[in-house]
């Protein structure tokens, strides 16, 4: 697990193969930008569709809150986030929703100087399974809230936010300004990772404060009883709220159930807990973590302090990116790094079923033996001994 300073966590695709896992930051040999033809005739990227029974529909969303100043850029003014929302969808036609734009697939590939793997324009038109405005099903979902690593964007959640969408959920997949490469706000902005440059060594611990505090303002504005953000905010219900994140975004969603009560459940993905979970506890709330099985002191220290279910589960052969879209990526790229065996395809199938069946569990009162221990299914996955 890793605090993920700039670079290292920007490794969007795992392209930039021998710093993945390292958490320090390398150069990469400069590169060429290949030709759109020979960029057409070389690659076309995939993302495995969604295995639950509902189509699945995106919306985006600009929120403002005029109430905070944004932590890394005062003089901006107020905090703003992006916020895509996958939710049950209507079967029904239509293009897919683009993995990124190309702004922000530019950002990241110069930010690792991998310009010679893969083009903006590849990444950015790469298609989701996801339906842009789609007319939503009838009926009240249970809402999931997904926070991405540090420096990296939301998209690199996709396939675990239209996963949970395929099988029953609203997903919230935020981007927190300024804490990634490169992240699209209306009027054209591009928004860098001012946070990479102004945050101080061993001062990780702001981020998770600042995005609990990002998370209970998109709650606030989800569940507005008036004036919610969101059209379909009536599917949603209040009651049965989680929070899921990769590396800082997962000790995030620690932080947030500390302070907001409203989150029932939380599971971390291989995140160090840069902020402590408080010595009272979560409320008795359930808690996850999911991870590479590498040392982390953050988990040995606070496992303890977990006072609800909880689980402590480690994944024989995987690295700190698997559980996102990375593995996907990259495998199709012939780029996976020699050290992690696990294959993009696995590294879906074990985070969309680890991360669904806890949630299944704890929002929907569902019966998933999954969670109980060891599976013929998934012989890669270790259960911490002690619970």
């Amino acid at each position: 697990m890793h605090p993920l300073p700039r670079g290292a966590a920007a490794a969007l695709l795992g392209l930039s193969l021998t710093l993945l896992g390292t958490g320090v930051a390398q150069a990469a040999p400069p590169a060429t930008a290949p030709s759109p033809a020979a960029e057409t005739a070389r690659v076309r990227l995939e993302l495995p569709p969604p295995t639950g029974a509902y189509a699945v529909g995106r919306d985006t969303l600009h929120l403002v809150d005029t109430d905070r100043p944004d932590p890394w850029v005062p003089e901006a003014g107020a905090r703003e986030l992006m916020v895509s929302l996958y939710y049950p969808a209507r079967p029904g036609g239509g293009r897919t929703a683009p993995y990124m734009t190309e702004g922000e697939a530019r950002a990241f590939i110069e930010d690792r100087e991998l310009t010679d793997a893969v083009s903006a324009r590849t990444l950015s038109g790469t298609r989701t399974n996801s339906r842009p405005g789609a007319a939503p099903v009838r009926g009240k979902f249970p809402l999931v809230v997904l926070s991405p690593g540090f420096t990296v964007n939301r998209s690199t959640l996709t396939l675990l936010a239209e996963e949970l969408a395929s099988q029953g959920y609203v997903v919230a997949a935020v981007d927190h300004a300024y804490e990634t490469v490169g992240t699209a706000f209306p009027g054209g902005r591009l928004l860098d990772c001012v946070a990479c440059e102004k945050i101080q060594p061993g001062g990780y611990g702001v981020v998770p404060k600042g995005r609990a505090k990002d998370v209970s303002f998109l709650l606030d504005r989800l569940l507005s009883d008036r004036h919610p953000a969101w059209r379909h905010a009536r599917m949603i219900d209040h009651a049965r709220i989680g929070m899921a994140g990769h590396s800082i975004g997962g000790a995030s969603a620690a932080t947030t159930m500390a302070g907001d009560r409203r989150v029932r459940a939380g599971a971390n993905m291989d995140g160090s807990f840069m902020e402590p979970i408080p010595a009272e506890g979560l409320g008795g709330r359930p808690f996850m973590m999911l991870g590479t099985g590498d040392d982390d002191r953050s988990w040995v220290r606070d496992w303890p302090l977990l006072d609800g279910w909880k689980r402590w589960i480690n994944v024989t052969g995987s690295g700190h990116f698997t559980f996102t879209d990375t593995p996907v990526l990259a495998d199709q790229l012939g780029l996976l790094p020699p050290g992690e065996p696990l294959s993009g395809k696995r590294s879906q199938e074990i985070t969309r079923a680890y991360v669904t069946a806890f949630f299944d569990l704890h929002l929907k009162g569902a019966e998933r033996p999954l969670l109980d221990g060891p599976s013929a299914e998934h012989p890669e996955v270790v259960f911490h001994e002690e619970r």
